[in-house]
C-alpha cells in the first residue's frame, strides 16, 4: 500500500520530481502524477490538518467510480452459517446462487466466500481451556482398529483400541480389547486408573451407547457405569453430543495413538490380544517419554512430579464388573435370576428389588440399601436361602421339626394341650404327616391366649376330636363364656346364709308374726 503522506511530503517539502518520488516509493511515475492531481482536485492542502486520517487520504487518492453503488447488500451471515452447519448437502456455491438471484448487484462468488470465512472466524472462536492436575481423565476409543492374525496371516479379529489421557500432563494409557462393549469400557477405565496410580476428580467420556442411555433430556448413565463412579468416588461427566471439544485432549491423543502406535504396527502381525497389548504398551511408553516441543520435560516426568501426587488414592480392591437387573420377590421370598433362586427378607414379598450380579456374588438392594447377599450359583436350579430371611415358623421348620419339638411347645401351654398333641402324633405310623396340624393347633395360642387353648384342648380330648377346625371352635366358645365370679375369702367376722335362715333366741319377733 502506498504511503500517501510520504508522497505529499516529497512533493511539497522536498520538491522532487514524479520520477524521483516513484523511485523512492517503488511505484510508477504515472501513479504519482495521478494521485497528486486527485489530491489537489479534492481540495487538499499541505501540511495536512491533524484531523485528516489515512482513510481520508485513501478516499481522496482513489475515489469511488461513478455509476456504481458504494455498498452492496450484505448476506444474512448468521442464517447462512446455521444452514451450512445443519444441512450437510448444502454448499457455499448453492447459497451464493440464491443470494445472487435475490440481489443481482451483490458480491461475486470470490468476495462472497472471503467475507463468509471472515465471519466464521468471528463466530467459531476457540476457548483455550486450562487444565489442572488430577482434575480430569478423558477417554475414548480410537476409530482405527488393530488386526489380529492367525498363523497363516489371515485377519481373525479386529481389536478395539481404548485411549485415556490426563489432560494436564498429557500422560496417556492405551488398552487393547476385543470390542467396544460395556465390559471393555469398564475394563479400560479400571486399567487406566491403575496405570495412572490414582483417580482424578472426574472422567469425561463421549456419549457411547454402552455408557449413556439417554442424552436428549437429562443424561442417564448405565447403572454399571454409575456403580464404577461410586466405587472410585469420581464424577462421570459425558461430553455433549457432537461437541468433540468437550474432550479435546482425548480426540488429540486418539490421533497421536493412530499415528505413532497403530501406524508403527501396520506391518506387525499380532497373533493374540496379549501380544498386541505388550507391543502397544512399549510404544505408549515411548510416547510418554518423548520430550515436549514447547514445554520442558516429558509426559512421564510431568505426570510423576505434578499430577500423580494430586490424584486420589485407589480403593483397596479394583472394581469388578457388575450387571444390574430388576426382579420381583416371589411368595417364597426368593428372586429368580439366571435360573438360580436367592432369598431376601420375607417382608419384601411382592416388592421389586434391584439385583446386582458379579461373577462371584448376587446382591439385592431396596432404595439403595443392600438387603441380601449371596454367592452366585454356578449350577442351574440352585437355591440359596439365608436363615434370617425366613419367617419365624419357617425358621423352626428349617431347624428340623420333630415330635419332641411339638411336645415341648405344647407343654409350655398346658398339660391338656400336651396330651392332645401327643394323641395326634400317635395317630398312624408316620408322625411327619401331622406336623402341619400340630402347628395349626399350637398357633391358636397367638390368636386367643394359652389359657383359652388349654381349656379348648381339654374339651377336645373329652370329645375325642383332633382337627384344627374343632379346636378353633372350642377356643371361640371358651373365649365367649363369661368369666366365673370371684369367691370372697372366709373369715371369722362373716355371717353366712345359715345365720339368717335360723331364728336366733335373742332375736325379737317382728310385729307381723
Amino acid at each position: 500500500m502506498l504511503d500517501f503522506r510520504e508522497m505529499l511530503r516529497l512533493s511539497y517539502d522536498v520538491h522532487l520530481s514524479y520520477r524521483d518520488i516513484a523511485r523512492a516509493l517503488k511505484t510508477h511515475h504515472s501513479t504519482v502524477s495521478r494521485c497528486l492531481a486527485r489530491f489537489a482536485t479534492a481540495g487538499g492542502t499541505w501540511p495536512l490538518a491533524n484531523t485528516v486520517t489515512d482513510h481520508d487520504l485513501q478516499r481522496w487518492m482513489h475515489p469511488q467510480p461513478l455509476g456504481r453503488p458504494r455498498t452492496r447488500p450484505e448476506p444474512d451471515w448468521p442464517r447462512i452459517h446455521a444452514d451450512l452447519r445443519r444441512y450437510r448437502q448444502l454448499t457455499l456455491q448453492q447459497v451464493w446462487s440464491e443470494y445472487k438471484e435475490a440481489h443481482p448487484e451483490g458480491y461475486q462468488y470470490s468476495q462472497f466466500v472471503t467475507r463468509y470465512r471472515n465471519y466464521v472466524k468471528t463466530v467459531d472462536v476457540v476457548y483455550r481451556k486450562r487444565y489442572h492436575p488430577a482434575d480430569q481423565m478423558q477417554v475414548d476409543f480410537a476409530g482405527d482398529t488393530l488386526p489380529i492374525y492367525d498363523r497363516r496371516g489371515r485377519v481373525i479379529q479386529r481389536a478395539a483400541v481404548f485411549v485415556a489421557v490426563l489432560p494436564y500432563s498429557s500422560y496417556t494409557f492405551v488398552g487393547v480389547y476385543p470390542d467396544q462393549t460395556l465390559a471393555s469400557w469398564i475394563r479400560g477405565h479400571v486399567e487406566a486408573f491403575t496405570a495412572f496410580g490414582g483417580v482424578p476428580r472426574m472422567v469425561v467420556p463421549d456419549n457411547p451407547k454402552p455408557l449413556v442411555i439417554d442424552v436428549r433430556g437429562d443424561v442417564v448413565l448405565h447403572p454399571t457405569y454409575q456403580d464404577l463412579g461410586r466405587h472410585y468416588q469420581c464424577g462421570l461427566v459425558p461430553g455433549r453430543p457432537r461437541k468433540p471439544r468437550d474432550k479435546a485432549q482425548a480426540e488429540n491423543h486418539v490421533l497421536i495413538v493412530e499415528r505413532w502406535i497403530l501406524m508403527a504396527l501396520r506391518h506387525v502381525h499380532c497373533q493374540s490380544l496379549g501380544e498386541a497389548q505388550e507391543r502397544v504398551a512399549a510404544l505408549v511408553e515411548r510416547v510418554n517419554q518423548r520430550p515436549f516441543q514447547k514445554l520442558p520435560g516429558t509426559r512421564h516426568t510431568r505426570w510423576r512430579e505434578e499430577e500423580r501426587p494430586a490424584l486420589r488414592p485407589l480403593p483397596p480392591q479394583p472394581y469388578v464388573l457388575a450387571e444390574f437387573r430388576q426382579a420381583r420377590v416371589g411368595p417364597d421370598y426368593h428372586v429368580h435370576v439366571d435360573h438360580g433362586a436367592y432369598s431376601v427378607p420375607y417382608t419384601l414379598v411382592g416388592e421389586t428389588v434391584t439385583v446386582r450380579l458379579t461373577a462371584a456374588t448376587v446382591e439385592c438392594f431396596v432404595d439403595h440399601q443392600r438387603v441380601a447377599s449371596h454367592p452366585r450359583a454356578t449350577r442351574r436350579g440352585t437355591w440359596s436361602t439365608r436363615h434370617e430371611h425366613m419367617p419365624p415358623h419357617h425358621q423352626a421348620m428349617a431347624k428340623g421339626w420333630s415330635p419332641d419339638h411339638f411336645l415341648r411347645w405344647a407343654a409350655d401351654i398346658g398339660p391338656h394341650t400336651r396330651d392332645l398333641i401327643a394323641a395326634i402324633l400317635a395317630t398312624g405310623p408316620i408322625p411327619e404327616q401331622h406336623y402341619t396340624r400340630c402347628r395349626g393347633i399350637l398357633g391358636l395360642a397367638k390368636t386367643h391366649t394359652p389359657a383359652v387353648l388349654e381349656r379348648a384342648a381339654e374339651r377336645a380330648l373329652h370329645a375325642e376330636v383332633q382337627t384344627v377346625k374343632a379346636v378353633k371352635i372350642f377356643c371361640e366358645a371358651v373365649a365367649a363364656e363369661p368369666a366365673p365370679p370371684r369367691r370372697r375369702a372366709a373369715h371369722g367376722n362373716t355371717r353366712g346364709p345359715a345365720y339368717y335362715a335360723a331364728e336366733s333366741p335373742t332375736r325379737p319377733a317382728s310385729q307381723g308374726e
